[in-house]
């Protein structure tokens, strides 16, 4: 061996091994994408539930198991969106720390709605869409959870409780959530902790371009009359001053009972409503029954992103996503 070649060989041998990145695992794809972008540099969180599968309801795969088992670091949007994550958490990454993130300080988190269709002021009693300090505890809005509930089928019970659980779509809340994400990560890796904090900075500014695109190409939409297929959506709505005028089902986890469907097909056509959107998982065959032949415009919107690749862009992506669509249906 040469006296260069050997020189090197020794050197390697005695420089220190890199220290492994943090083992994270993350829910959903959209927290995965905050996570991911935090991370960028240093190494890759684990997605537990897959592009295109509920949340709500989400069986464990052998990887996933095994992920938790390794985990330092989980990150959640918290047991409102899935309960069921509890108890495999609890057993397989009980030593891990856990954030939920819908718990983190500061974060707009707004209640629940339960009504086919919304009324004005589920909107006009929040902060205006560029006033961030006003919702940082949802017991500000306590009298909206009054709403009657009566005339609405059994199968609309199963709901998300008191809490709206959506809240990665309200780019104020993934903004906030990218400082919460590093300030774990620098706890747990002290030696990439400035660069947890400048990727989040950064993550931050491109949430900021996404937030500028979406508010400029939804302008136009102001008084837009439309549906959602379940109601995942009130974070946007909210941020963005578009509110939905109703949504075929609370939630993805229950199909709309024929009352519901009955006040839809009588409110939509008296409301004007021109612009339906659907959801890839989930029967379109509804909305033919609630609009009975009108002439509704449909576009398709996903508050996960399934057709979004996973990555540190992923977030960003969506936002614009659900802006496009929106002006889609409304174009049509």
């Amino acid at each position: 061996m040469s006296r260069p070649l050997l020189a090197l060989t020794l050197a390697a041998l005695a420089a220190p091994a890199a220290a492994e990145p943090p083992r994270v695992v993350a829910d959903i794809a959209p927290v995965h994408s905050l996570v991911a972008r935090v991370m960028q540099g240093v190494g890759e969180p684990a997605l537990l539930v897959p592009p295109g599968a509920s949340p709500h309801f989400h069986a464990l795969r052998p990887s996933d198991a095994q992920a938790l088992q390794s985990a330092q670091l989980v990150v959640t949007v918290g047991p409102e969106l899935a309960p069921w994550l509890d108890r495999p958490l609890a057993t397989l990454a009980g030593t891990a720390t856990r954030i939920d993130l819908l718990h983190s300080p500061g974060t707009t988190v707004l209640p629940t709605r339960s009504s086919a269709l919304f009324e004005a002021h589920s909107h006009d009693d929040h902060a205006a869409p560029d006033d961030h300090g006003d919702h940082d505890d949802h017991d500000d809005h306590d009298d909206h959870d009054d709403h009657d509930h009566d005339g609405h089928d059994d199968a609309d019970s199963h709901d998300h409780g008191a809490t709206d659980p959506h809240a990665w779509l309200d780019p104020e809340n993934g903004k906030l959530w990218l400082n919460t994400i590093a300030a774990a990560l620098a706890e747990a890796d002290p030696d990439n902790a400035a660069l947890y904090r400048a990727n989040a900075a950064e993550g931050a500014a491109e949430i900021d371009a996404a937030t500028a695109d979406t508010r400029a190409e939804v302008a136009p939409l102001d008084g837009l009359r439309y549906v959602v297929f379940h109601d995942a959506y009130q974070y946007f709505e909210n941020r963005f001053a578009l509110p939905a005028t109703g949504a075929i089902a609370i939630s993805d986890a229950s199909a709309p009972g024929p009352a519901r469907i009955a006040e839809l097909r009588e409110r939509t056509a008296e409301m004007g409503v021109t612009c339906a959107l659907t959801e890839p998982q989930f029967d379109p065959d509804l909305i033919a029954t609630v609009f009975q032949g009108r002439d509704v415009a449909t576009a398709v919107l996903d508050p996960i992103g399934a057709q979004i690749p996973p990555g540190p862009q992923m977030y960003p992506a969506l936002i614009r996503s659900i802006g496009a669509a929106l002006a889609g249906c409304a174009a049509d």
